[in-house]
């Protein structure tokens, strides 16, 4: 059966994917030609593509009133990177199954896939009865037991219970009220469910408002959102990937089922490549869809290009930023192979605690107070601006507090004086503020620095790497290198031109390929290439989130006394 190309994807469950459609019937910018993010690609009747994804381009806002559209408002385009902060209001309507809400509602690793639903009812489970009203955590869709089942949870007294609910369970499930803030694009990608509308409500009033704001002046209320989406798509006859905005006046009927699949390329994401097993390498690929970016190799992926896949594998970064007070701090993902060299440059420490954290066997850490803080203890020292300490080690001390001896937690430091030193005594709890005193005056490798150092650590460049054309980090004032990382990676090279291969990110890099049936002329890979990654401001949150999902949080600092 026929239906248009908007509403069969909105419907269209990802997990479903890849669909060979057939054109039926539609409207065409000039004639039969459709142009889209530069590519043209004709959209005749009877022509078959298939979609091999599709994801939110843009938003279509109508301003609500009483849960419906206002009668007085036109609808406006909303860009997904549009300002202003949301709450999502939770949607009346319910899902009547856990299989439902997994259809529709996007569950996953991050805090923001992990929705959370109520149900009128008791719900009584084996070792456990779900209480009408109480909140389900959905965490992830996992197979258990040989069944589809949603990982949930519920919190109690501060516990966190765990349960499974399995796809076949029935119900009326109703979202519960979410208190977050998010952008509009974290609403894109996370809270708008398929085939619902989703409505927000305008969390910050936007700091500037022009002409060419589509939302009235010093709008506060609710928007319905209804998504538009950019669908990737395989046509018969061509090697590179179309992308199709979803609200094209064209219908169309799905013939999967009695369509030879296979008849297409079939491009491959770099996620798709690097799940292959590692007897499949080395492999020819012709490039469908190339990243943007002047940077090499990047600007030598184009498509068309074929290029030879020798390996994957894990490989070391170390993740810096730009040391600065104001942002946005542009940040770097670091090979240790860089062969630059890094002066140290003074760290700055909020409280004792951290002073505690950063201090070494190796030598004393030596600080400078920039901050006063009058201890309210007669036993601790009073610090002044100015104040200079050697930090030694972490102890307990017995204090005087409202009459009453505890024990707390100090840092034993030396303070510095004009020819002497004197043994003081700093809460742990301190508020205060120190900079490093630097006296190391030696050029550190990069990989001297991971092992003899603690990590956060600040350097700047002293001595460039002279092994590239444009080494992107010398020119940084200050640098603080946060964490080590672990992260994915495809050795290439060009067929035409094997004289160096290059490292390039599977979960950074856009690009797609199909596979060619050729043997690899040279099996051993061309000397490698490794470069300093520029990262955006949301890949740099990716990275942190993803590396630090398996370590548990720092401890608090210590209190005073109570």
């Amino acid at each position: 059966m026929a239906s248009t190309l908007e509403k069969f994807i909105h419907s269209l469950d990802p997990r479903a994917l890849p669909r060979v459609l057939q054109i039926q019937s539609g409207i065409y910018f000039q004639g039969s030609i459709y142009e889209m993010f530069g590519n043209e690609c004709c959209l005749s009747t009877g022509e078959v593509i298939k979609i091999i994804g599709f994801k939110i381009n843009k938003l279509i806002a109508s301003i609500c009133e009483n849960n419906e559209v206002s009668r007085f408002s036109a609808k406006v385009e909303l860009p997904l990177n549009f300002p202003g902060l949301y709450k999502v209001v939770a949607d009346k309507t319910p899902y009547v199954s856990i299989e439902e809400i997994t259809r529709k509602v996007s569950i996953g690793p991050t805090r923001f896939g992990h929705p959370c639903f109520y149900s009128p009812e008791d719900i009584k489970l084996s070792n456990l009865t779900i209480k009408h009203g109480e909140q389900i955590t959905f965490n992830s869709v996992e197979k258990v037991n040989g069944t589809m089942a949603v990982n949930c949870g519920v919190v109690r007294n501060n516990q966190s219970h765990s349960f499974t609910l399995p796809l076949s369970q029935e119900g009326k499930f109703y979202e519960c009220e979410d208190d977050q803030i998010y952008t509009l694009k974290e609403i894109a990608e996370w809270k708008i469910p398929k085939c619902r509308n989703r409505i927000v409500k305008l969390s910050n009033t936007l700091h500037t408002w022009d002409a060419s704001n589509p939302l009235p002046e010093n709008f506060d209320g609710c928007l319905i959102l209804t998504p538009v989406y950019e669908v990737q798509a395989v046509m018969k006859f061509r090697k590179d990937i179309v992308h199709i905005l979803s609200d094209l006046d064209v219908e169309v009927k799905d013939i999967t089922d009695c369509y030879d699949i296979s008849s297409f390329l079939q491009p491959l994401s770099l996620e798709d490549v690097f799940e292959r097993t590692s007897k499949e390498f080395p492999m020819v690929a012709e490039i469908m869809e190339g990243p943007s970016g002047s940077q090499k190799p990047y600007n030598l992926l184009h498509i068309g290009k074929e290029i030879v896949i020798y390996k994957k594998y894990q490989a070391t970064r170390v993740l810096a930023s730009e040391i600065r007070s104001d942002s946005p701090k542009r940040h770097f993902l670091i090979p240790m192979s860089y062969k630059g060299k890094f002066k140290r440059r003074p760290r700055e420490f909020p409280t004792a605690y951290d002073l505690e954290i950063a201090r070494s066997e190796k030598e004393h850490l030596h600080v400078v107070a920039t901050k006063a803080f009058d201890s309210p203890h007669k036993e601790l020292f009073s610090v002044s601006v100015g104040d200079q300490f050697l930090v030694q080690q972490c102890q307990t001390s017995e204090v005087l507090y409202e009459g009453r001896k505890k024990v707390i937690d100090v840092l034993a430091c030396e303070r510095i004086l004009s020819d002497t030193y004197k043994k003081v005594l700093l809460p742990m709890y301190m508020e205060g503020g120190f900079v490093e005193v630097i006296h190391d005056k030696k050029q550190y490798q990069l990989s001297e620095i991971c092992k003899e150092f603690r990590l956060p650590f600040n350097v700047k460049v002293s001595v460039r790497d002279l092994s590239v054309e444009e080494d992107v980090v010398a020119a940084v004032p200050g640098l603080q290198f946060e964490e080590e990382i672990t992260d994915s990676y495809l050795l290439i090279s060009s067929t035409s031109s094997p004289v160096e291969s290059w490292e390039i990110p599977v979960y950074r890099l856009n690009m797609s390929v199909h596979l060619l049936s050729r043997d690899v002329q040279t099996v051993v890979p061309p000397a490698t290439k490794t470069m300093v990654e520029e990262i955006s401001e949301e890949q740099y949150y990716m990275v942190r989130r993803y590396e630090n999902q398996t370590l548990h949080p720092p401890p608090r600092p210590p209190k005073k006394p109570t």
